[in-house]
């Protein structure tokens, strides 16, 4: 099963502490004052448990991206 890395930005500011809340996602802060979210999800139905726990903190969502990795070769 792939797992796709999604990149959540949203217009507030959340400190690294809510980073457990959204599923393990790295938070990252932009100049501008917007959040990042960041990393693996495992499927649609997870996204949209993700994007309502933005909704439900009254968030204003800024865009919703797939992330581009990198694939690591394997040994």
């Amino acid at each position: 099963m792939e797992v796709t890395h999604y990149e959540i930005r949203v217009q507030e500011r959340l400190d690294e502490h809510w980073s457990e809340w959204f599923e393990g996602l790295n938070v990252t802060h932009e100049k501008d004052g917007a959040t990042v979210l960041t990393g693996p999800v495992a499927d649609q139905p997870a996204l949209h448990g993700l994007l309502v726990k933005i909704r439900d903190l009254g968030l204003t969502l800024l865009s919703v991206n797939r992330a581009e990795i990198e694939e690591r070769p394997q040994r």
